[in-house]
């Protein structure tokens, strides 16, 4: 990075609690919704020069729909509205959309991701049926937001689907998605048994397994999880959200959880992960259904690396280190990406209140 770059980082650093390191401060921007110190509106960054190189040469059944790094853009951003004495104002419409807005506004503008004539693949979190306000699926103006950015930066095509864990056809109606997806034109896909095909990921644990084919047709892939807790895994975030592209008998890859989590990271690596951590669910998850459980943020991380933003979510929202979630630093020896999420260069935008 330049001087002057540099020069911003250390402003805004002196402006943090004296003693608090670069990993300390992402950690209280998470949980708290900013340091005591910022200014509405303001954004600022936080930087390393080295920058993690994309691994080379896919393999053959890898769908890598990755776009090219950019040294001179962050690799992580947090998006969010600042809390006011320690809890967030009630939830209002549009702040998941501005939400999003900015967040790609940081890593670069959503062309960055997309191309005209782009098929792209929209994967929201459809598993269960809940209403958004249980927080057990993606946000649906989250969602919607992104459909628009898609079409804007000139898709062929915009495609929106999970397969559900209960009956589809209420998890997409319940959760809101389904009508806020196609009130933005995208393609609302439910999950039929003759649109999945067999395919040989080959994983370690995954070998041939039903995949389903808008996942295997498109040009561009976004992963749209919802932050939660997971009883099983400890937490449910970007790379678990990859359990909802198969078919089959989900539940035997539960015996290796952590093994079949890389084996998909693995073979779907997306443009972009973009997580919606507006209301996180807490507790009692991956289903969650009690509000007591859930805990309204106004927040969205996003990035490029999939291991980094699992890693700095879960450490942030659950005190989860790498060490609590062997898939993360399994992916990481795999190369998917680094656990290390304090050494990427990060960008942080507070948003005003008064423009939401």
């Amino acid at each position: 990075m330049s001087g002057d770059s540099d020069r911003k980082l250390n402003a805004e650093e002196a402006r943090l609690p004296a003693g608090m390191s670069r990993r300390e401060a992402l950690l209280e921007i998470l949980r708290l919704g900013g340091v005591a110190a910022g200014v509405g509106g303001a954004a600022f960054w936080l930087s390393e020069r080295n920058t993690k190189p994309v691994p080379a040469r896919p393999e053959q059944a890898r769908r890598d729909h990755r776009v090219a790094a950019d040294a001179q853009l962050p690799q992580m951003t947090v998006v969010y509205y600042p809390m006011e004495n320690g809890t967030a104002t009630a939830a209002r419409e549009g702040e998941p959309r501005a939400l999003v807005q900015q967040a790609l506004e940081n890593l670069g503008g959503i062309r960055r991701f997309i191309s005209r004539q782009d098929t792209v693949v929209l994967k929201p979190n459809i598993a269960w049926d809940r209403t958004p306000e249980q927080a057990a699926n993606t946000n649906p103006e989250l969602v919607a937001e992104v459909v628009r950015q898609c079409w804007q930066a000139g898709a062929r095509r915009v495609v929106v689907t999970d397969v559900s864990c209960n009956e589809p056809q209420r998890c997409f109606l319940r959760s809101g998605i389904q009508a806020a997806a196609r009130a933005e034109g995208a393609d609302v896909i439910l999950p039929e048994q003759r649109l999945f095909r067999e395919v040989n990921m080959n994983g370690i644990v995954l070998k041939d397994w039903p995949v389903f084919g808008p996942f295997l047709d498109a040009d561009k892939v976004i992963n749209l999880p919802i932050a939660k807790q997971h009883g099983l895994v400890g937490v449910t975030l970007g790379m678990k959200n990859w359990y909802g592209i198969l078919g089959g008998a989900r539940n035997r890859l539960h015996q290796q959880i952590h093994q079949s989590l890389v084996d998909l990271a693995n073979f779907m690596l997306p443009t972009l992960t973009i997580m919606d951590c507006y209301r996180v669910l807490l507790r009692n998850g991956p289903t969650g259904g009690d509000l007591e459980d859930v805990a309204l943020k106004k927040t969205v991380v996003a990035s490029t690396d999939p291991v980094a933003i699992d890693t700095y979510v879960a450490k942030a929202y659950w005190n989860l280190n790498p060490e609590d979630l062997p898939y993360l630093q399994m992916a990481a020896a795999r190369g998917l990406g680094t656990v290390d999420f304090e050494k990427l260069a990060v960008k942080i935008s507070r948003l005003s209140l008064k423009a939401s």
